[in-house]
């Protein structure tokens, strides 16, 4: 994600970092090079494009402008529920390190192993679900936090994440076995543990139910047809004038369509998506410092303006 800075009136117009640009210059490049070639050839041979009049285009532009804008907000809500989604997975995870550390008593050996036990679980469950949904491979952020004699299976296991849970529930019935805690606190904590698993379901759902790709296919193809013709439509009136309103026009509309791609799927590493590995990484710093651990991992810091 782009770490947001406030750059002056010069700046934002030559900024490249966190833009779309990079993503659409060819596109922009194209249309470009197709409005010179149409505006030299009608300066050379005038009339040969006759002045067809902007109600045609205005109209094209309209239906498009409401497709972008479509789009664009679905894929923002998706983005912004993800989020949100991380955001109870940071409040759950401090919410149950806080009931095990204040309700567990830590004067014997039985009760520090299972406090530790227990918050481990929940940094190795924060950041196997960061690796499911990039698709990358867990093991070297979550077997320190797991006992050796699980590992065998996690790495079997199809739902690492899931695993992960199922062993946390163990550990709760452990718990509650052993009368560590009271009836109603083991209650609160399996209720941390459930909405712990509705993050995960609906970090899933959004990860695997992309917009329709009809959808996508349309706003393409009518965005590739408007700016192709536009130059067609310009050149009567505007003249040399034709390739720069043709670029700017093809700029904000194909901005729009890889903006709204990009931000349909939030959980990836483009400039624009989510700062997963900081998210995770400020869950294992907050859980273990609440467990009195000294070699804590630092910050994330921001590389280039830019938070992983």
């Amino acid at each position: 994600m782009i770490v947001r800075q406030t750059p002056n009136a010069l700046k934002i117009f030559f900024t490249l970092r966190g833009s779309i640009i990079p993503k659409v210059y060819r596109q922009i490049l194209l249309i470009t090079i197709l409005s010179t070639l149409i505006t030299i050839i009608q300066h050379w041979l005038p009339d040969s494009f006759p002045y067809y009049g902007m109600a045609m285009f205005t109209l094209l532009g309209i239906a498009l402008s409401l497709f972008l804008g479509f789009r664009n907000n679905a894929s923002y809500q998706r983005w912004w529920e993800a989020r949100g989604l991380w955001g109870q997975l940071v409040y759950d995870s401090r919410s149950l390190t806080r009931q095990v550390l204040s309700f567990i008593d830590d004067d014997t050996d039985a009760g520090r192993d299972t406090q530790r036990a227990m918050v481990y679980l929940t940094i190795a469950f924060a950041h196997a679900v960061r690796h499911r949904l990039r698709g990358t491979s867990p093991w070297e952020d979550i077997e320190t936090f797991v006992a050796l004699t699980h590992h065998d299976n996690m790495r079997q296991a199809k739902n690492v994440p899931d695993y992960i849970m199922r062993l946390m529930g163990k550990q709760l019935g452990d718990i509650r076995r052993q009368g560590l805690v009271s009836e109603q606190v083991i209650q609160n904590m399996d209720e941390r543990l459930t909405s712990m698993t509705i993050v995960l379901a609906a970090c899933e759902r959004i990860h695997n139910t992309p917009l329709p790709f009809a959808y996508m296919l349309l706003v393409h193809r009518t965005t590739y047809l408007y700016c192709i013709l536009l130059p067609f439509g310009l050149v009567a009136s505007l003249g040399w004038a034709t390739p720069l309103i043709s670029a700017v026009i093809a700029y904000t509309f194909f901005g729009l369509d890889a903006l709204s791609e990009e931000l349909e799927e939030p959980f990836g590493l483009a400039a624009n998506q989510l700062p997963l590995t900081a998210l995770s990484r400020t869950i294992e710093i907050n859980l273990r410092e609440a467990l009195g651990d000294t070699d804590i991992p630092p910050d994330i810091a921001p590389i280039n303006g830019y938070l992983p």
